[in-house]
């Protein structure tokens, strides 16, 4: 138990967690505005404005250079740490989420494809003849099953959340 109060105790840990927090609070309530819904996924989900991902490390970097100064190593290790994070979220997480998109408009095509074929009257397939994705396990109750979109962000949701984790890095007290 006493290394969870030396955890909690650490300021900079404090700040990242705290950075990620609000950034997941801010994601879910403008997900929940532009929606008209509640989604609680949001609270803990990747992707979306702003970049808890962004704040988490950028708030950790601020933290880090007024401990320790902007002329320290750690300071540079954690800058380009953070700068590794926003660009993968910008760069291959956003590729990733974009492809998912795709794939679930393929699959959810390809079903209404043989969903029209079995349904045809002048033709005569049994289910064992379509070999769709429900015969390798990617279908679920509503015809497939979806892959997650939200993955990375645009270039403003990092931003966003840059900033997000300099505000909140630099109002926290050390």
């Amino acid at each position: 138990m006493q290394i969870l109060s030396v955890i909690a105790s650490n300021p900079l840990l404090n700040i990242a967690v705290i950075s990620w927090f609000f950034a997941q609070l801010i994601k879910t309530v403008l997900n929940w505005v532009e929606n008209g819904r509640l989604d609680p996924e949001r609270l803990t989900g990747s992707g979306g404005m702003p970049s808890s991902h962004s704040s988490f490390v950028v708030s950790l970097a601020i933290g880090v250079a007024r401990m320790e100064g902007y002329d320290s190593p750690l300071f540079a290790l954690s800058l380009v740490f953070a700068a590794v994070v926003m660009y993968d979220a910008m760069g291959v997480r956003r590729a990733a989420g974009e492809q998912a998109k795709t794939l679930n408009h393929l699959i959810g095509n390809f079903q209404d494809f043989f969903d029209f074929l079995k349904e045809h009257p002048l033709l005569d397939f049994d289910d064992e003849d379509f070999h769709t994705g429900a015969d390798h396990g990617i279908s679920s109750g509503d015809g497939h099953k979806t892959l997650k979109e939200f993955l990375g962000h645009t270039p403003l949701e990092v931003l966003a959340g840059a900033l997000l984790g300099i505000l909140i890095a630099m109002i926290y007290p050390l």
